[in-house]
């Protein structure tokens, strides 16, 4: 046996690094690397079920508190208000939806909002058409202007991507773009119906308005566009190759959106 003093054994296995200890650096080392994988960081929860994904057994509480130690946050932007321009409007369509935000199949049900995002040039506004079986993102336009024209892009081009049956139901906000004549028209001639929210009421429009949040909160939150076409390569990037095909959604059993479509089109 070693003739060592027993105060000098104890400082030595004080100074030993815990097997605990060590699974915490490996573990620290791996969320850093999965948040700089990602370009937008996912928050706590999501990082949990990425790290789950890769065979890595740990408790949720345990990732928020590494997450903090590597200076990883999550930070809320404040909501502001979009103000459109008058243009003549129908009378509101009755809302279809009632929150009913569940659907069992695409393009039953799809929801619209748009959106202003800040720039050192000026504002330039983005509208969105989202499917709600998947909560994929299926149209989207940008623009410098709110007029009609940007949610009927968006839309034109989610239809002409997922050439929906008649019968479809497309919800929005009471907002004016929303029920002018040109883009009722454009919901009539290809046999969409046309839904609305109460006025005034954002939670019947929640799902747009939680992607809007999404967004701005995972890559705006620390960082001003220089100009309205960075904004735009920014947002392509973020729907495109992040939000349908990488983000996981707690809605969805922490799946994709493209995921969900694809176990959709195996089963049926």
């Amino acid at each position: 046996m070693l003739d060592i003093s027993r105060s000098l054994y104890y400082a030595f296995k004080q100074d030993r690094p815990s097997l605990r200890s060590q699974q915490d650096l490996a573990l620290r080392a791996r969320i850093v690397a999965i948040n700089t994988a990602h370009r937008w960081a996912p928050g706590a929860v999501k990082m949990w079920h990425l790290l789950k994904a890769e065979g890595i057994q740990c408790g949720k509480h345990r990732v928020i508190r590494l997450r903090k130690l590597e200076g990883i946050q999550t930070t809320r932007m404040k909501r502001f208000r979009v103000m459109q321009a008058k243009e003549r409007v129908q009378p509101p369509a009755p809302d279809l939806v009632k929150r009913a935000f569940q659907v069992d199949a695409p393009n039953k049900v799809w929801v619209g909002d748009i959106t202003s995002l800040r720039t050192r040039e000026g504002w330039v506004h983005l509208a969105i058409v989202l499917d709600l079986f998947a909560r994929r993102v299926v149209g989207w336009a940008m623009n410098s202007t709110q007029a009609a024209t940007l949610p009927m892009a968006a839309l034109s081009m989610a239809l002409a991507q997922r050439q929906p049956r008649a019968g479809l139901i497309f919800h929005s906000d009471q907002g004016t773009v929303y029920g002018c004549n040109d883009y009722r028209e454009l919901l009539q001639k290809h046999g969409v119906l046309a839904s609305m929210s109460r006025k005034g009421n954002c939670h019947d429009n929640a799902v747009a308005e939680s992607f809007f949040s999404n967004l701005k909160n995972e890559v705006m939150h620390d960082h001003l566009f220089a100009c309205r076409e960075e904004a735009r390569a920014v947002v392509n990037d973020y729907i495109e190759m992040y939000y349908n095909r990488s983000r996981l959604h707690q809605t969805l059993g922490y799946q994709t959106p493209v995921q969900v479509e694809a176990q959709f089109r195996v089963l049926n």
